[in-house]
């Protein structure tokens, strides 16, 4: 299955593909969604904060979440499906791994290091926090096991999986799907034309979806401007800036050394997602940009095979933004609390948060109960200050959701080139010329 768009790198010869209007735009649609939207959660707070409003921003996620599940589903499958033979999907699976685990230790030693030279938590003031205002993230029931999590990616059944939508089972089944029609060979071969072609109209479900991004871009950022305030944004500005500028270091200096080694610019990259980026802002779900990132990572020139395994699987083990936030946010607590933290447990708490970062996938609030797990393994003095957290957390988890998205998109470039299966012309083609490739609708399928 290949997609390409009608854009003027695909247009026939001899031919101009006419400009799209800036206002048909939708990087630009959403983000003059996100500015109406604070505007009007700045100004009227109390139109704002309305149920209606509200509802614009979760419906708007719910469409999206709705057909993640068969994304991934088509996706797997077919690309392992394809596949001649099963051992390159191992293959593909561990060097993922391998860079996820790699690529995640230089993000928790980023957050330690900066946390020790800026000290953003140090002479902080009211810093004696209730234990009470954090029951509903570290509570004994929210708190995820390895074990637990180990188990939780075998769903009870097929259907439920699909009906949670829960990323990892999904995979599990898919993966295994695949295999087995793989083995199946040509006696397969009408299933895999029936999937590769719901794939396609899985896709054309998500053109139709994506044109109310920009309503649930506004619907978001009005509601949490009005019920948090502007206050919000400068009540702890230190940390949310110390925060912000070290996801920065991590994109453009970790992640563009990793980019260039693979033969890109990182630049160009973002360009590229534009469009996920600011739907992820809008929306602070990274969630609501998987299946448009991993049909332009197919365009881009990745195999199917490596965009089905490494995104959905990076949902759960590439989560840089919050690896970032989780050593950061404790050196913070620790420092506001006056606890002083030896060398030695700074790197228990890299450690810890490597395991506990895997472990809150797919919770509502995965950033916040993952600190309050990595908090209570390190040293249960610290959970309280979880407080300190709770007034900036919102506006502190839409930067993890774009570092972790950027993350993701890096690392299946990276893995498709290491496997060997990058189109090197399409990646240079998509990244140097002024290509919009924002319009699902625009996909055709090619042969």
């Amino acid at each position: 299955m290949a997609h390409a768009s009608i854009t003027a790198d695909s247009a026939p010869s001899g031919a101009i593909a006419a400009p799209t209007p800036w206002h048909r735009v939708l990087y630009i649609q959403v983000l003059i969604a996100i500015v109406l939207g604070v505007l009007v959660g700045w100004l009227f707070p109390g139109f704002a904060t309305n149920d209606w409003i509200k509802a614009m921003g979760d419906g708007f996620i719910k469409l999206i979440k709705m057909v993640i599940a068969p994304i991934i589903f088509c996706t797997v499958v077919s690309g392992i499906a394809h596949i001649q033979e099963a051992k390159k999907v191992g293959r593909i699976a561990v060097k993922a791994l391998i860079y996820f685990e790699i690529v995640s230790t230089f993000a928790l030693a980023l957050g330690l290091i900066v946390g020790n030279v800026v000290k953003p938590g140090a002479g902080f003031g009211g810093a004696a926090a209730s234990a009470d205002a954090v029951k509903q993230y570290v509570g004994s029931d929210k708190v995820v096991k390895s074990v637990d999590f180990v188990l939780n990616i075998i769903p009870e059944s097929v259907v439920g999986a699909f009906a949670k939508g829960d990323i990892l089972q999904v995979l599990l089944f898919s993966i295994l799907f695949g295999f087995a029609l793989m083995q199946l060979g040509e006696r397969g071969a009408t299933i895999r034309n029936f999937i590769d072609d719901a794939a396609h109209a899985v896709f054309g479900v998500i053109a139709l979806v994506m044109k109310a991004a920009p309503i649930g871009a506004f619907g978001a950022m009005a509601y949490t401007i009005g019920k948090y305030g502007t206050g919000a944004l400068t009540n702890l500005i230190g940390l949310i800036a110390t925060f912000y500028i070290t996801a920065a270091l991590f994109i453009f200096v970790v992640l563009g050394m990793i980019a260039k080694m693979a033969g890109f610019s990182i630049l160009a990259f973002l360009r590229y997602i534009k469009d996920e980026l600011l739907l992820v802002l809008g929306t602070s779900s990274s969630e609501s940009a998987l299946p448009g990132l991993m049909e332009k990572l197919e365009r881009l020139g990745c195999s199917k095979s490596v965009v089905g395994l490494v995104v959905p699987t990076g949902y759960s083990f590439n989560l840089d933004g919050t690896n970032i936030y989780m050593t950061l946010a404790t050196l913070f607590i620790a420092q506001a609390l006056g606890v002083d933290l030896s060398f030695g447990q700074q790197i228990t708490i890299l450690i810890v948060a490597m395991l506990t970062s895997k472990g809150a996938t797919g919770i509502t609030g995965a950033g916040f109960i993952t600190l309050g797990a990595t908090l209570a393994a390190v040293d249960p003095r610290l959970v309280p200050g979880m407080a300190i957290l709770l007034g900036i957390d919102k506006f502190m988890s839409e930067c993890r959701a774009l570092t972790n998205l950027t993350g993701n998109g890096v690392a299946c470039v990276v893995v498709s080139w290491w496997e060997g299966e990058l189109d090197r012309a399409a990646l240079t083609r998509r990244l140097s010329r002024d290509v919009d490739p924002s319009d699902l609708e625009t996909a055709v399928t090619t042969g």
